[in-house]
């Protein structure tokens, strides 16, 4: 089983970031993590809003400095109560740089934000927050989007139906490594998904005349299928259910798809390091699932 001793968890006192930081408590309770909440104040945001109780334009005073301590008490207190270690802390300067420093200093051994996501401005926002610290984190960076709601009932993360796209990298046998412990304690149904994304996504416009697509195309599945088959413990079928499933198309749209239809409450996936090359395909997979998923996504990088 993985180890998360210390979870940090941002929040600009939204409603999104709220429930995000349940989704931290849950976490914390089953993992017996600390909690470390951080407010970082933007002193010249050019946009106020979400009912932030300090003015956008000018720098935190003690006044503003006190109402900002009594609000993240208020959200955490019900979390320290039951028995949680839950500390707060307010730091000025950027956001994605005070995210990034405190998450290495404690050091974080996992990140939890919420995700604004659904356009316009807040499309902006989460381009310049948490994007950035997704492609940065030195942890893995559990996302919460609107849509998600609240954690499973229970008090522990019970995520009953988790799914794990893996691409056969180290990246995704790490992320993989996540999804099986949550799976183990919760008796869940893991689905790992590989998906083909050629010839479907732009095959090569001239072919030999020999070159049998069809075969091809089923010599492939099934490849992956037995792939997908070793890369799961054979234990694993004692303590949870898993399901091998192949599918066609762009990586990106599959994964939200299969996680709509199956009605998944995680999805688990891996990232490759943090090089210019690597941050390219950040962009154009694990970026678009957490922009366009309706459940928490857990993203694993590994250098």
């Amino acid at each position: 089983m993985i180890e998360i001793r210390r979870i940090l968890c941002p929040t600009d006192l939204s409603d999104v970031s709220r429930c995000a930081f349940d989704h931290a408590t849950a976490l914390a309770r089953h993992y017996g993590s600390e909690i470390r909440v951080v407010h970082v104040v933007e002193p010249f945001r050019a946009i106020s809003g979400g009912g932030l109780p300090y003015p956008s334009w000018t720098t935190l005073n003690p006044e503003a400095r006190e109402r900002l301590e009594a609000a993240l008490c208020a959200m955490t207190e019900p979390a320290a109560s039951s028995g949680l270690h839950v500390e707060e802390e307010i730091l000025e300067g950027v956001a994605v740089h005070e995210i990034l420093t405190e998450a290495r200093s404690l050091p974080a051994d996992m990140l939890v934000m919420g995700t604004h996501g659904r356009g316009g401005f807040e499309r902006f926002l989460l381009g310049s927050v948490t994007e950035k610290v997704m492609r940065h984190a030195p942890c893995p960076v559990f996302t919460v989007p609107p849509p998600a709601g609240e954690p499973p009932p229970g008090g522990t993360p019970a995520y009953d139906r988790i799914l794990c796209p893996l691409d056969f990298s180290a990246a995704s046998d790490h992320a993989l490594r996540y999804a099986l412990s949550l799976a183990q304690e919760a008796g869940s149904e893991l689905v790992v998904l590989h998906v083909l994304e050629w010839p479907v996504e732009g095959p090569p416009a001239v072919l030999p005349s020999w070159f049998d697509r069809g075969e091809h195309q089923r010599r492939l599945d099934e490849d992956a299928r037995q792939r997908l088959r070793e890369a799961v413990p054979e234990d694993a079928q004692a303590w949870c259910r898993v399901e091998q499933v192949v599918a066609q198309g762009k990586a990106w749209r599959e994964i939200v798809r299969l996680a709509n239809e199956r009605r998944s409450e995680l999805v688990v996936m891996g990232v490759r390091g943090r090089s210019a090359a690597d941050l390219a395909l950040f962009g154009s997979t694990a970026q678009h699932v957490v922009r366009a998923a309706g459940c928490p996504v857990m993203v694993v990088h590994t250098d």
